[in-house]
This record gives structure tokens, C-alpha cells and sequence, in this order.
């Protein structure tokens, strides 16, 4: 590690649910702890990712007590006192605030960039030079910093962040204040975003100094003050479980984007330009699978999983589960055949599945999600 980089630390955030892969990713193993491709699980590439950066023993897990042992199967390289078990879901605001006073508790001077831990990038080496960047600028001053991905496309997934008209160019990097935070819009508001040319998509990707971003806590969530002193004293004792559970029950879910992105008069944008996916639709799989002579992308769940032969059928994508899977005369689907699920839908539908999960909820078949 440079010495620019010796305060720096990596937060990974890990305790989402991933409905939107089911049948594959269910309550109890959600996408970040499966393969998609490759030889990895999401989580380890995300973690092995930032380890090129940043020391294993200076990266922080924030995820679920229910996902805590495969956590720890999963990254064996991570210290057990660097994973921080969450005892109920209260969304990205208090997950990244709990990760910032672990990192304080470590090192009172660091520097944390948060990143997710179900996302693939194609441009690693670009990713690590505006990570870099990122990390230098916040523990150089006390802005806290997003990277904003060039959109590609008028994505309708993704929430946007707008920044003004008045830019500063930092070497390579371009520096934007931010104007606003924009949901997730229909597709003529994001195709108007493209056009304007002033709209990133919001991936997420925070990097402050913790006592930056704990000042913010303070100033713009106050109502949160006392719980995170309490969770502040207790990280490195016996007690720590006892009060991230009482703590987490008077919390409410708030994002970090409402609780402080919205608010903060001190937050700056690089934009990022490196090939970035979050792997949140079954479209998306099927974009950056490796595709056979007929269009067919293939996830395996192991090598001797059974073959997928098909007869003039073209650009499917197929999730299997060791039985052989047949095709014929069929195109554009999705067929996913998991252990007491088979699912089949058009490509096209791929962002409807987290209707089909609300259904299921509806219909009382919680045993299958």
C-alpha cells in the first residue's frame, strides 16, 4: 500500500436480499454470496477487488447476522472482529455509519470507501485509480465523496444524481457539486437525464473521512447521535451484540442518500467510467455472461452440473441446477431451474420478478423464497 493510502479503509456492505435474482438468490443466501460467473461469488470478487488497494485486515464486512458464518466461510482472509453482524435490516445509513466508528475504532485518522458487495466491474485498473483519487481527496480535506457511473443507457433501475453546471478539473479527474438526487424515473424522464448530459447513475459509491461523515450524522441525523455513541463504545467489547440490537430497534430504515447525501453542503462528484453493473436483474446476467454460437449464456452451479442442449434456440439464458435442460424453437428466455423452483419468463421482464416475489409473499409460499 502507498503511503497516500495508509489511513484507508473499504467498507463492504453485504446484508441485502436480492430478490430480484430469485429463484437463485433467496432470504437465506441472497446474490452477493453466489456465483454469476466465474470462479467467485459476487462478494469475493468485490473483496478481493479492494484488497488490491487496500489490506484485508483494514476491510470491513457490514451484513446480516443470518449471513455471518458464510461471511466468514466465504472470506476466510478477513479477520473475525472486522464483520460487523446487523441484527435487523435498517438500510444504508446506519450499515455505513456502523462501518465508519469501526474503522475509527481501528485507526481515529481513517479514510473509508464504501462499496458494495454485488457488483462487477470491467475496467478494474480505472476503478482503482478513481478509488484512489477518491480516498486521497477525502483524507485531505473534509468532503465526502460519490463516484457517479456514465450512464450508458436510459436506465430505469438505477437512481441519478444531477450535478451543476460549475466543474473542476483535478488532473484526470473531474470534480462536480452535486444539485439533486433523482429515484429511479420511467424511462422518458431517463432518457431525458442522458440527453441533458448532467446525470450520473447512483451506485453507492461513498469514500470519507470517518470523522467527516460521523460530524454529518451529528449535524443532519441527530435523532441518531446517541445510538451511534453507544455502538461507538462498544465496538471491541463483549458487548457490542447486545447494543447494535437495541440501538438497531429504534432505528428506522432511512438510506444514506435521504439521511445525508440530500443534506450535505460538502459532498463532490467524480465521475466514473469503468464498466460498472449491478447485478440486480436477470437481464443483466444474461448482458455479461459468456455467450455460446447461439446467443445462449449458461450458469452452472458446478462443473459436472448436466449440458444445455437446444435445437434452433437463441439468446436464452439458462441457470441450472444439475439437471439437463432442454430448448427448442425458443428465444429471448429465462429459464431458471433451482433445487423446488423452476422459472421461465422473457428477458425483457426480467425487472417483474420482484413482483412475482411480492405475489408469492401474498399467496403465502414463503417456504420458497
Amino acid at each position: 500500500m502507498s503511503n497516500s493510502l495508509e489511513h484507508a479503509y473499504a467498507v463492504i456492505l453485504a446484508g441485502g436480499s436480492g430478490t430480484r435474482l430469485w429463484p437463485m438468490s433467496r432470504d437465506n443466501k441472497p446474490k452477493q454470496f453466489l456465483k454469476l460467473g466465474g470462479d467467485q461469488t459476487l462478494l469475493q470478487q468485490a473483496a478481493t477487488r479492494i484488497s488490491q488497494l487496500i489490506d484485508w485486515n483494514k476491510i470491513i464486512v457490514v451484513t446480516n447476522e443470518e449471513y455471518l458464518e458464510e461471511v466468514q466461510r466465504q472470506l476466510p482472509q478477513i479477520p473475525s472482529v472486522n464483520i460487523i453482524a446487523e441484527p435487523m435490516k435498517r438500510d444504508t445509513a446506519l450499515a455505513m455509519a456502523v462501518g465508519a466508528l469501526v474503522a475509527k475504532h481501528f485507526d481515529p485518522q481513517a479514510v473509508v470507501t464504501n462499496i458494495a458487495s454485488d457488483h462487477v466491474l470491467q475496467d478494474e485498473a480505472e476503478y482503482k485509480r478513481v478509488i484512489t483519487r477518491a480516498l486521497e481527496m477525502a483524507a485531505s480535506g473534509d468532503s465526502i465523496l460519490t463516484v457517479g457511473i456514465t450512464p450508458s443507457e436510459p436506465n430505469v433501475n438505477f437512481g441519478y444524481i444531477q450535478v451543476n453546471s460549475e466543474k473542476q478539473q483535478d488532473g484526470a479527474d473531474l470534480l462536480c457539486t452535486v444539485a439533486s438526487f433523482k429515484e429511479k424515473p420511467d424511462r422518458a424522464t431517463a432518457q431525458s437525464f442522458l440527453d441533458a448530459g448532467d446525470y450520473y447513475w447512483n451506485a453507492n459509491m461513498y469514500t470519507w473521512n470517518v470523522n467527516a461523515i460521523i460530524e454529518a450524522f451529528h449535524r443532519y441525523m441527530p435523532q441518531l447521535t446517541e445510538s451511534l455513541d453507544k455502538i461507538a463504545q462498544a465496538i471491541g467489547t463483549e458487548n457490542l451484540a447486545q447494543v447494535l440490537r437495541e440501538e438497531y430497534e429504534k432505528a428506522d430504515k432511512i438510506s444514506i442518500d435521504v439521511a445525508i447525501s440530500e443534506k450535505a453542503d460538502n459532498l463532490l462528484l467524480i465521475p466514473g467510467d469503468f464498466g460498472w453493473e449491478d447485478v440486480g436483474l436477470w437481464s443483466t446476467v444474461y448482458q455479461l455472461g459468456l455467450k455460446d454460437e447461439n446467443g445462449t449464456v449458461v450458469v452452472r452451479k458446478s462443473e459436472d452440473t448436466a449440458p444445455v442442449v437446444s435445437v434452433d434456440a437463441h439468446n436464452n439464458l439458462v441457470s441450472t441446477n444439475g439437471r439437463l435442460v432442454t430448448l427448442v424453437g425458443v428465444q429471448d428466455l429465462v429459464i431458471v431451474d433451482s433445487e423446488d423452483v423452476i422459472m421461465v419468463m422473457p428477458r425483457s421482464m426480467a425487472a417483474d420478478v420482484k413482483t412475482l416475489v411480492g405475489k408469492l409473499k401474498e399467496e403465502g409460499f414463503e417456504k420458497y423464497l
